[in-house]
């Protein structure tokens, strides 16, 4: 019986379960696309998306942000279900064989072991070979791709792991660096990884020789490489410009059509569900009660899935872009014959760079020829064409460290009045650092006023009316809180300066000052609760006044009533004209 399977298999007539997209015929061995329009079209964006995308997690990624689903059978030979896109299940479709037109059988085999309780064990071990599967017919059935397109997606997949190293290629990831998984050592021929210095702005080119040494094969700068591989690149694309910007133009609205099609696909599938519950809820007899209830809930289930892909389809037509206009054509077209603009427009990524370069590139290999002061760039270009570029290597230099031209001119204002301990409190408290990422201290502002040529803090020989006090002298000559000084600060009873935020606070202090602190309030002044009812203003606009002398106020250390008392009469200057 075995064999006689085995020999069914040889001719391609042995119905095993076939993947979505697949249906047995009527004839022996006959292979067909399913029926459903839906499962078909879901299948062939998979290998469309990899066409252009070039990776499987990116074609799951645009599924998932498409709100796509993809076709299943749970179990195997189970019904059809849509679920939720997976990426096991998209390698799944790129690297079965059955999609490329081939029937395969016996690829798994049986293994047997004992375990250590002496009990046999078996499992199902995958058969990498081809040359050891049973049975392998290549062009049984039709394909959604052709076989030379299956092995290039294969070979696709194993260059887009990270650990790969014997061939260029693989996924695009993250960075500038143009190159990345295509340049190659010019001294031993393998693959040269990218690292990046100065927060990934920086790319490195670096070949380690295959043994993980500490000292590398070949280390080079990647910056002007990418400048010269820049060039070369749109020099060879400058012919084929408009060609480019119209394909581009054409892939864009194709996507579109991609995502739109399935989506009104599984409206239709939905509606037609909607129908066969609706269908079936009426031929039952409205007397059987238990059948009818269910019937009805699988019913408006399906209403419920019905509307939702409706939704889908609505949100869907009202967020993509609408078709080209004849203008907006012609406007891409002149738009691809400036592909250096493009190249350099801030909405391009360097993803979108390194994605048209893989297109046109196979390989770049870096060498360093004879002192290592010239580098020598052999491209290699899809279809065989090789071009070379010899260069000289610059060197760079790092650039001289320099303090900030705002903390400069801060401390070149904060010089003339303090000195250079009490400046760097400041500098600190403002929460700047040196140059190196140090705290100031006052040797280090002095070092800095030296370079830049600022004078030190001199005392004036001439310093004007009153001394100029802190905000704790100021509090406790004039008998009050320091958190009193600081709020009179803020609504303007006092004034004070301050040349930079975190500089303290200096209060002049003089006659009129202490003129405004009595004990008890002269003729004519009245508590602020009544001021501002008599004026009927609140209590901020008083001290506005106050502040800009529109206003006289004075504070009572004694009584009941102690604080602010306003000077409020008939002839108060400003109070009622426009200037109030």
């Amino acid at each position: 019986m075995l064999e006689g399977l085995r020999q069914k298999a040889a001719r391609g007539e042995l119905r095993i379960p076939l993947p979505v997209g697949y249906v047995w015929g009527e004839a022996p061995g006959e292979v067909r696309f399913d029926p459903d329009e839906e499962v078909v079209h879901a299948v062939r964006n998979v290998f469309t998306r990899f066409a252009e995308l070039g990776a499987a997690r990116r074609v799951w990624l645009w599924f998932v942000e498409e709100g796509l689903s993809l076709p299943a059978r749970r179990p195997a030979a189970g019904p059809l279900c849509w679920v939720r896109p997976s990426l096991a299940a998209v390698r799944q479709v790129l690297t079965n064989p059955v999609y490329a037109g081939a029937y395969v059988f016996g690829k798994t085999r049986t293994e047997r072991r004992l375990d250590a309780s002496g009990a046999v064990r078996c499992r199902r071990v995958a058969i990498a070979a081809r040359s050891d599967w049973q049975v392998f017919l290549p062009e049984h059935h039709p394909g959604y791709v052709d076989w030379e397109t299956y092995e290039a997606n294969l070979q696709r997949l194993e260059a887009n792991r990270p650990a790969h190293l014997k061939r260029p290629g693989g996924a695009v990831r993250e960075g500038p660096a143009l190159l990345q998984g295509l340049a190659a050592c010019g001294r031993c021929g393998r693959r040269m990884y990218t690292q990046y210095r100065n927060g990934r702005s920086k790319p490195d080119y670096i070949c380690t020789g295959g043994n993980g040494a500490t000292r590398s094969c070949l280390c080079i700068a990647g910056s002007q490489i990418d400048r010269a591989v820049e060039e070369a690149v749109l020099e060879a694309l400058r012919p084929a410009g408009v060609e480019a910007a119209l394909q581009a133009a054409e892939q864009l609205e194709a996507d579109r059509d991609a995502a739109l099609e399935q989506l009104r696909l599984a409206e239709e599938r939905a509606g037609y569900e909607t129908m066969r519950a609706e269908r079936a809820y009426r031929a039952v007899d409205p007397e059987n009660r238990r059948v009818a209830r269910g019937l009805e809930r699988e019913w408006e289930r399906r209403l419920e899935e019905l509307e939702q892909a409706r939704e889908a389809v609505a949100a869907r037509e009202r967020t993509c872009q609408r078709r080209l206009s004849a203008a907006e054509r012609a406007a891409v077209l002149a738009l691809g014959e400036d592909l250096p603009r493009v190249w350099h427009a801030e909405t391009t990524t360097a993803r979108d760079r390194k994605e048209l370069l893989r297109e046109l590139l196979e390989e770049a290999v870096i060498e360093l020829p004879g002192d290592g002061e010239r580098i020598r760039l052999v491209l290699r270009w899809r279809g065989g064409l090789r071009s070379e570029l010899e260069f000289q290597r610059q060197r760079g230099r790092p650039a001289p460290l320099c303090t900030g031209e705002e903390t400069v001119e801060l401390v070149r204002r904060l010089a003339e009045h303090y000195p250079d301990r009490q400046i760097s409190a400041i500098l600190n408290r403002q929460g700047r650092t040196t140059v190196k990422g140090l705290r100031f201290t006052r040797n280090r502002v002095a070092v800095l006023r030296t370079s830049w040529g600022i004078p030190c803090y001199r005392a004036p020989d001439d310093p004007p009316e009153g001394d100029l006090v802190t905000v704790a002298e100021a509090a406790r000559e004039l008998g009050i809180a320091g958190s009193t000084i600081h709020r009179w600060l803020n609504d303007g009873f006092i004034a004070g300066e301050q040349l930079t935020p975190g500089a303290p606070w200096r209060i002049r202090m003089n006659d009129e000052l202490r003129s405004r602190f009595v004990d008890e309030a002269p003729p004519g002044y009245i508590p602020m609760q009544d001021a501002t009812r008599r004026l009927g203003v609140s209590r901020q606009t008083v001290l506005q006044w106050v502040k800009h002398g529109k206003l006289e106020a004075v504070h009572v250390y004694r009584g009941r009533r102690k604080g602010l008392r306003i000077r409020v009469l008939g002839d108060s200057p400003g109070l009622f004209d426009g200037t109030a």
